[in-house]
């Protein structure tokens, strides 16, 4: 995201002038954007064959960021980036703003058996549907509709986003808060079933009201047992006495729910932070929330939280804020960060600074330990941002102290504040410390850095910018798949620290940030421009 100061009481949005998206700042601020471009449509690059049945079992992804501690983390060797194997569009009637799409889009799900599950908006403002298609060569394999409507208080389109449980059942949201699943997800026939977390009786009752007012503003997370966590918002009274909160649906079917101002013991928070997935402790014991006030009167701001993963009882809660202007932090609804629950149980979460633009609008990555009871050293890059979990062992000159790495985006966008516009991904250290080039704050420190590969004609010097809010990482080859505002997705091998690989998947759209994900036969996975793209040999 560039941000740029128009006047003084104006924004423009990132990347520059072209995009046409000011806006009152007193509101909230034109959001980051990353390249996109290609686009068409269809199923495959080349005609594909009929379904076949995939021939490899392998490693499952799951959802947002792979799992629910969200670490990104694959566990087969991904192929080379040698060819489009196939791409589909992930959205039938993408809204351009001048030259940019501005929505999320949620990532796929990947079965182990190579059947990949991938969310498709369908219409100009919303209307989606669920499409499983063959991980060989993207043919459809079967297709289910959601009635699900979207939020409507962010000025960049929400994301949808699908889960997989163990046990290969495939859960989407619908509409009235409800969730729809299909078990046997490779397979061509099923059965499209529906979950209300709170009682299919009483929602059966007020069927248009609750459709009108409950809304599910969050990824879906669930855990090893198959348990379902989610926020949601409610927009009026109903008669299931619901208020915006965090929502579970057990493995067994049974619901049940929490008030997002209950569970922070303040009356000022509305909601779950929308578009903010929750996570699980690796132990499935702690759910971590993040949930924020309503932005009308300020930036929002807001809470991690820690809740009994069964009860949804709250365990402890730290407020978010900024660690060098010691007060409440942004925690803005146009993101998708999410808490990240590393190796070792430390939680990181990703805010906007407190009064931008003190920190080039990057705003800060704030760590935590399990508990919530201890803040330690906060990472430079926050905005839009869950980081990925980078095992030592795939650097190999590293003989620092820490059991695992962050690899993170750390983008500096020309025009916001002092950004210089040199654009930058980064391997960051949670057990070390530097001094934070913009504040002076103690940050975690820099292990390696790559400069983006394609200048910026808007930002003389500058380059574009990193376009990733949940980057796959590959220990098999040590390397981090990531895309670029240019329309290339690179491999970054970390062994080296260079760029080995790269495709062009597009001729370069800006476009809000986008996960990258990793198939069971080792094909990558990376949406731009409203299509998703199957990436390998």
């Amino acid at each position: 995201m560039k941000i740029a100061l128009m006047k003084s009481t104006f924004l423009c949005s990132p990347q520059h002038a072209r995009k046409r998206t000011c806006l009152t700042f007193a509101l909230f601020i034109a959001l980051g954007s990353c390249g996109g471009g290609g686009g068409g449509s269809g199923t495959s690059v080349d005609t594909p064959p009929a379904p076949v049945t995939p021939p490899i079992i392998g490693p499952a992804w799951s959802g947002f960021a792979r799992d629910a501690q969200h670490s990104a983390v694959g566990a087969i060797a991904t192929q080379s980036l040698s060819r489009l194997v196939w791409q589909t569009p992930v959205d039938l009637a993408p809204q351009y703003s001048g030259s940019s799409l501005l929505i999320h889009y949620g990532s796929p799900v990947i079965t182990t058996r190579n059947t990949v599950i991938v969310p498709v908006k369908t219409g100009a403002t919303g209307g989606f549907r669920i499409e499983a298609r063959s991980g060989v060569n993207g043919a459809m394999l079967w297709s289910a509709a959601s009635d699900y409507i979207l939020p409507t208080q962010q000025s960049w389109t929400p994301s949808y986003n699908l889960v997989l449980t163990a046990a290969s059942r495939v859960y989407a949201p619908d509409i009235g808060g409800k969730l729809i699943y299909r078990d046997a997800a490779d397979s061509a026939s099923g059965t499209l079933q529906t979950a209300v977390f709170y009682d299919a009786a009483v929602y059966n009752a007020s069927r248009t009201l609750f459709d009108q007012n409950i809304i599910i503003n969050t990824p879906l997370t669930a855990d090893e047992g198959g348990n379902i966590f989610f926020g949601f918002i409610a927009r009026a009274t109903n008669p299931a006495n619901l208020v915006s909160g965090i929502a579970r649906v057990g493995a067994d079917g049974r619901g049940s729910w929490v008030a997002a101002s209950a569970a922070a013991g303040d009356a000022a928070i509305a909601k779950v932070a929308t578009n903010s997935a929750p996570a699980v402790s690796a132990d499935g014991r702690t759910l971590y929330v993040a949930v924020n006030t309503v932005p009308s009167s300020g930036l929002a701001t807001g809470y991690l939280l820690a809740l009994d993963s069964a009860t949804l009882a709250t365990r402890s809660k730290i407020r978010l804020t900024d660690p060098n202007k010691l007060t409440p932090a942004w925690v803005n609804d146009n993101g998708t960060a999410s808490p990240m629950v590393g190796p070792d149980g430390d939680v990181y979460f990703g805010v906007l600074e407190a009064s931008p633009p003190s920190h080039n609008f990057t705003g800060w990555m704030l760590h935590f330990d399990a508990t919530l009871a201890q803040i330690k050293t906060p990472g430079a890059f926050g905005w839009d941002n869950t980081p990925s979990v980078v095992p030592r062992a795939m650097i190999p000159t590293y003989a620092g102290p820490s059991s695992y790495l962050l690899m993170t985006k750390y983008n500096n966008y020309g025009g916001a504040g002092t950004g210089d516009g040199k654009n930058r991904i980064a391997i960051l250290d949670p057990g070390q410390t530097q001094r934070d080039a913009v504040t002076g704050t103690a940050v975690m420190k820099e292990i390696q850095t790559m400069l983006g590969q394609t200048p910026d004609p808007d930002y003389p010097g500058g380059v574009k910018e990193w376009c990733i809010n949940t980057a796959a990482v590959d220990p098999m080859t040590r390397s981090v798949l990531v895309n670029s505002e240019d329309g290339f997705l690179y491999r970054w091998d970390l062994s080296v620290n260079l760029f080995t690989e790269r495709i062009r998947l597009n001729s370069g759209v800006a476009e809000s940030y986008t996960p990258t994900a990793i198939g069971p036969d080792g094909l990558v996975y990376s949406v731009n421009n409203a299509v998703l793209f199957a990436v390998g040999r």
